[in-house]
């Protein structure tokens, strides 16, 4: 009897030209590191009475499919999941080529995602997923990983894949010691740890449907909030918060002149710190920053990915 192991998953994407219908073929086979990609029913306790102590049989819930996948920075797949967060990207150059993805995009493309646990065999094609939330975080040291939030229409278990053979990607990770942070253009010193966070405040269309799927996800107010811990070595943060006036942050990765990634907030406003003294040791403020629209460019965020695949 076969067991499934995580070593052995694989999962495929594709995106959706109809929310909730997974298209046949064009599927793309994608990294991750982790996955909570699943959909659940819960059980309602029955509350009639009259049958005695024992209670009679619960009823089935509405279906909730969502879930949470850890991927790596990486040159050429991670512009999936930044199409799924911002929309689709406008691509110039001829090698390497520039997609550039911003923020304020009315409408999300859906995707169909396939996990595989091909031992058991079970194949589950999660269909209409749209990308809720995308996070990473910045350090001296680790592995980079952004974690995507995603909502989903509805699970369909198969003992058979419906992706076909997708298309593997050349896999080239960026490392935490390829990042850079810079405030308005000039490289930001004494950074200990950046989090970034890029929120689409999806509302669920939770209609009446015999099957329990919801009818889809729209995009809400977007958000852009994150965290940077720095040492305190100067008031220029301090200063900045004190006045209520915009930076721009710029959080950046490089492998060379064709694999780059950069992730551009246009307007940063620094809440005042409180400044501790712990101990004898060094001495960190925490900024929990929040992004807003900025004047020109006239948008919050520009995602701009750097490699030599022709399109997203």
């Amino acid at each position: 009897m076969a067991r499934a192991h995580g070593a052995r998953a694989q999962m495929a994407l594709a995106f959706e030209t109809v929310y909730g219908t997974p298209p046949a073929s064009g599927y793309r086979l994608m990294p991750f590191a982790r996955t909570t990609l699943g959909a659940e029913q819960p059980l309602l306790n029955s509350e009639l009475l009259g049958y005695g102590r024992d209670p009679l049989a619960p009823i089935k819930d509405a279906v909730t499919a969502d879930g949470e996948v850890v991927v790596p920075i990486d040159v050429e797949a991670f512009g999936f999941w930044l199409k799924a967060a911002f929309g689709a990207p406008t691509t110039t150059g001829t090698t390497p080529k520039t997609h550039t993805f911003q923020s304020g995009n009315w409408t999300l493309p859906s995707m169909a995602i396939e996990v595989a646990m091909p031992e058991v065999p079970r194949f589950a094609m999660y269909a209409g997923c749209v990308m809720d939330q995308l996070s990473w975080q910045m350090n001296r040291s680790g592995l980079l990983t952004a974690t995507a939030r995603l909502i989903a229409q509805g699970e369909a278990i198969a003992a058979a894949t419906a992706a076909g053979t997708p298309t593997a990607l050349g896999l080239q990770r960026f490392g935490h010691f390829n990042g850079v942070v810079k405030r308005n253009g000039s490289a930001l010193g004494n950074v200990v740890s950046a989090e970034i966070t890029y929120a689409n405040g999806l509302d669920r269309i939770e209609t009446i449907r015999n099957d329990g799927k919801i009818e889809g996800a729209d995009p809400g107010m977007a958000a852009l909030t994150g965290r940077i811990e720095v040492r305190f070595a100067d008031s220029a943060l301090v200063t900045q918060a004190i006045d209520g006036t915009p930076c721009e942050l710029e959080f950046a990765y490089s492998l060379g002149a064709n694999a780059s990634f950069t992730f551009t907030a246009h307007a940063v406003y620094l809440p005042v710190p409180r400044i501790e003294i712990p101990g004898p040791q060094g001495i960190q403020a925490t900024f929990d920053w929040q992004a807003a629209k900025a004047t020109s460019p006239a948008r919050m965020c520009t995602a701009v990915l750097v490699n030599t695949v022709t399109g997203y």
